[in-house]
């Protein structure tokens, strides 16, 4: 078998080497085919026959244009002339490879050829000219020379032509997008729009250069054409003029390029401009349009061809009609820089606006959170509230304990104004606590008690909290004992819709992590935004299954009491074990469930192995972006009709949700990248760089605005000044993301990744740069760069340290007495030198692979005390899944293990024989020697 590269549509197609002309002709035909013979000569053209064909004058239109279609044969002439005959005249057909003639040359050999231009004293045209290239395809086989009529000659289906004014059906997923089309149902289809007077090819490339450099926000693109030597592309600074496009050189790009493929087009280049000016009646500069959207200008007209499977109709009339309005601002004055037009008018401008969330009245949002759950402890006071294993309060219960903590937090000076920091684990009292702080009138800061010492330190002091509930500060159990006058909680002023409920740290690119301050309107816009959309009410039953440090908890506390909900509070080695997690939402009859899709990832594999089906009704997606496809396989359990995925967009900063968008499984085999509409009361803009509204279909940077907007960062006034901007279409404030994304037309949002270095692992939101300054912080340490492996959601550093340094596990532990366990690096690289590109920035790509970390414990080929086979084993698995050296008393989480990888090392254990091991025994037992020892079957 032939090792040759097979060649691509794009190679192989013959219809792009080709152009045509094709002139009305009268006269005899052997007086036809002597002009024909001359006009090559002077060229120095080889003889060409002249194919004669007499058809119906009813026909004479399509085979017109079907001639004109017809690519050239591999082994054929130069040139193939065809003159078709009908009751009306006659038509003269040239189809030549552009090597041998230009475009202005093939149409002054038509015009010569039917006698309408004497070739007296004129100097005949040939080779390489304007709106031509050169490039060497291989065409596929066409049959006979001939005219179609006369020999077989499949060429390019009709469908497959410039020209064709084939309509795209706009039903694909994605036929709204940028560039968003259905590669399944791909063919070529057309749309023509008119341009304004004077408009050449250079003020074209300029007009079209400006419309992509702002979909893509963008500085400078670059626009592909086609030039006397070949294909080129043309570079387009919007910082410029039309003057300075015309002193740039086109630069060469010659195609087909290897290992490229069909849907390329001519490198760097996803449009393409050409001219159709020729003395011919019509001129087809190429005969299968050269770029996925090829925008032919004829005259006053353009044409534009385009590849469905990568622009959808609505998308190319959208371009055409901000290509026609810049053109004519360019046309106007011709020292105007791109970058200054204007895509909209003033209606477009305020429909664009308008589309990221219609202008919703919420119900009048008055009170705090804590009068609202009151309100359900008098309505239902024997209801469900919260719950933690067998320790579970009513409404009433919780209601009254709160109100018993809120009295004794004023007693000691928290009240409106301050705030109150909470560090306790998972518990009922933790839930009474948060909302004991909301009665009392404070903020509550919430703090993870998992947390290394140094972080707990730092937000207690950057927050200036009054007073600490649970560390080292007081303990629930004092404030329930104190003897009060007010022993109800309720007898001082308490905290308004506009006050704070809560101060939520997220990771900084400072090296610090930064405060978000969010009022109690927020929380209850929330509530009041989903409540009827997702029929949340006293019937359902929830999970507190994230940290009260990670926002996704504000949703699944409040959302749950705001509507009479009962929340079980999920325990803590529960969360990081799917099979014992899937058995507790069966016992309590979970309903509505909140989850990070890598966390729901884990529970979808522990369903599969389950004998007996959840109740969940809903299912909430949040934290990371989702793969729907991953949803498919819950579908066949779990019909549509009777559990609700919702995959919903949200920030700390705008109050945990944004958008949501319900998944069927449509979207789901479709692997949708929509996160649906704004909620009632929400709504984005989709922005460039320099804060200008984006089309539909053009990718930017997310700003939301709306009731979700928080107050700002705590004593961040700069920070605070640069993230939320004041609206200028709307009003009021919004909030910059950093996030990338885009509104469809439909008004939904697609959600395309991160601005910046910051990444989410597990749900959480993580600054790079702080892992890089925490790294820095150290003086030994003289460089770093840090790296995610999205596989295993693991973080690796690279550090340049000086001499006599520590040595790497020691940077790691210090590192890991600083940042939370999810933000510490698994690995620590030590490298002479970072790699830098040629502009001085890192060069990713050529960090090596991350270095096993050296042992903290003496290895031992076996365990003496447990059985050298079972235990050798064991740590062989241990060193398969860390990528790493293991003793038998590493700790495994030390050597970079996480909960993903703990379900992999499980996983593969029970495979081997090794023991019937759960997440619990690897947490109380982390070591392979304390693993060894467990019996593999503990709960």
């Amino acid at each position: 078998m032939s090792s040759r590269p097979q060649p691509t549509r794009q190679q192989s197609d013959p219809g792009r080497s080709c152009h045509a002309a094709a002139v009305a002709v009268a006269g005899d035909p052997d007086e036809v085919a002597a002009r024909f013979a001359a006009a090559l000569a002077r060229r120095g053209l080889d003889v060409a026959r002249l194919w004669v064909d007499r058809v119906p004058a009813s026909a004479a239109a399509a085979r017109r244009a079907a001639e004109l279609a017809r690519p050239l044969p591999a082994d054929g002439p130069p040139v193939r002339a065809v003159l078709l005959r009908h009751d009306a005249g006659a038509d003269l057909v040239l189809v030549a490879r552009r090597g041998p003639l230009t475009g202005r040359a093939l149409g002054e050999l038509a015009v010569e050829t039917a006698g309408t231009a004497p070739p007296a004293g004129a100097e005949p045209t040939a080779g390489p000219g304007p709106g031509d290239r050169t490039e060497d395809v291989e065409p596929e086989p066409a049959g006979q020379p001939g005219p179609a009529g006369q020999a077989e000659s499949p060429g390019s289906a009709a469908g497959e032509t410039a020209g064709t004014g084939a309509e795209d059906d706009g039903k694909h997923e994605g036929d709204t997008a940028w560039r968003g089309g259905n590669p399944r149902a791909d063919r070529t289809a057309s749309y023509a729009f008119a341009v304004p007077a004077g408009t050449d090819l250079l003020a074209l490339t300029g007009a079209v250069g400006a419309v992509l450099a702002r979909f893509g926000g963008v500085r400078r693109v670059r626009v592909g054409t086609l030039r006397d030597e070949g294909p080129a592309v043309v570079p387009v600074s919007v910082d410029g003029t039309l003057r300075a496009l015309a002193a740039r050189p086109a630069e060469p790009a010659p195609w087909p390029a290897p290992g490229r493929t069909p849907d390329a087009g001519p490198p760097e280049a996803v449009v393409g401009v050409l001219t159709a000016d020729s003395p011919a009646d019509t001129y087809l500069p190429s005969l299968t349009p050269p770029w996925p959207l090829t925008l032919t200008l004829r005259g006053s007209t353009v044409t534009c061809d385009f590849r469905t499977g990568v622009w959808s109709a609505e998308v190319v009339a959208t371009v055409a009609g901000y290509v026609t309005r810049v053109l004519g601002q360019l046309l106007a004055d011709g020292d105007r820089a791109l970058a200054d037009c204007d895509l909209f008018d003033d209606a477009e401008r305020d429909r664009v606006a308008a589309l990221g969330g219609a202008a919703v009245d919420l119900p009048e949002l008055t009170g705090g959170i804590h009068e609202r759950v009151a309100g359900w402890a008098r309505a239902t006071p024997d209801a469900p509230a919260v719950s933690y294993g067998d320790d579970r309060l009513t409404y009433a219960q919780l209601d009254a304990r709160a109100g018993r903590i809120a009295a004794a937090l004023r007693a000691r000076g928290c009240g409106p104004g301050t705030r109150v920091g909470v560090c306790l684990e998972r518990s009922v009292d933790l839930v009474a606590a948060l909302l004991g702080v909301l009665r009392a009138g404070a903020a509550y800061v919430p703090i993870d008690p998992t947390y290394p010492a140094e972080r707990i330190r730092y937000t207690v002091e950057d927050s200036r909290v009054s007073l600490l509930v649970g560390a080292d500060g007081v303990e629930v159990d004092e404030l329930l004992a104190d003897d009060t006058d007010d022993a109800t909680g309720g007898g001082a002023a308490t905290a308004g819709p506009d006050d704070p409920a809560y101060v939520i740290y997220t990771s900084g690119s400072t090296g610090r992590p930064k405060g978000v301050q969010v009022p109690h309107r927020n929380v209850l816009a929330l509530v009041a935004a989903t409540r009827d959309e997702f029929g949340l009410g006293p019937a359902d039953t929830w999970t507190m299954f994230h940290s009260s440090a990670f926002d996704f908890s504000v949703w699944e506390i409040w959302g749950c009491l705001l509507t009479g909900g009962h929340l079980v509070v999920v325990p803590h080695l529960v969360v990081r074990d799917p099979a014992e997690f899937h058995a507790l939402l069966r016992a309590e009859r979970v309903t509505v469930l909140n989850q990070t899709p890598s966390a729901f990832a884990q529970l979808v594999d522990a369903d599969r192995r389950a004998a007996d089906r959840l109740g969940l009704r809903l299912v909430v997606f949040g934290g990371e972006p989702l793969d729907a496809g991953m949803l498919t396989g819950w579908f066949d359990r779990y019909p549509e009709r009777d559990c609700r995925m919702v995959n919903m967009f949200g920030i700390t900063e705008t109050t945990v949700h944004v958008t949501a968008q319900t998944i069927d499984r449509g979207l789901a085999l479709a692997g949708t990248r929509s996160v649906g509409r704004p909620l009632p009361g929400w709504y984005v803009h989709v922005l460039d760089p320099a804060g200008r509204l984006l089309p539909p279909g053009a990718a930017g940077e997310i700003h939301v605005g709306g009731a979700g907007v928080a107050d700002g960062y705590l004593h961040r006034d700069e920070l605070t000044a640069q993230r939320f901007l004041p609206d200028p279409w709307r009003g009021g404030r919004m909030y910059r993301s950093g996030d990338r994304g885009r509104l469809l037309p439909d008004g939904r949002l697609e959600h395309l990744g991160r601005l910046d270095d910051q990444v989410k692992i597990r749900g959480y939101r993580i600054e790079l740069d702080e892992i890089r300054q925490v790294l820095l912080d150290d003086p030994d340490v003289l460089a770093v760069a840090v790296t995610v492996d999205t596989v295993d959601a693991r973080l690796h550093a690279y550090v340049v340290l000086a001499d006599g340094a520590d040595p790497p596990a020691e940077l790691r532990r210090r590192v890991a007495r600083i940042l939370p366990e999810y933000m510490v690096p698994a690995t620590v690289t030590p490298l002479p030198a970072l790699p830098l590109t040629a502009n001085g920035k890192l060069d990713a790509a050529r960090l090596p692979a991350p270095a096993a970390r050296p042992l903290p414990a003496a290895r031992e080929a076996a365990d003496p005390g447990a059985g050298p086979g079972r235990a050798e084993r064991i740590r062989v698995v241990w060193e398969r899944v860390l990528g790493a050296e293991v003793g038998p008393e590493d700790n495994f989480f030390d050597l970079g293990g996480n909960s993903l990888l703990a379900l992999r090392l499980l996983r593969e254990l029970r495979a081997q024989g090794l023991g019937e091991f759960t997440p619990r025994h690897l947490y109380v037992h982390p070591t392979v020697r304390a693993l060894v020892g467990a019996t593999g079957t503990e709960r």
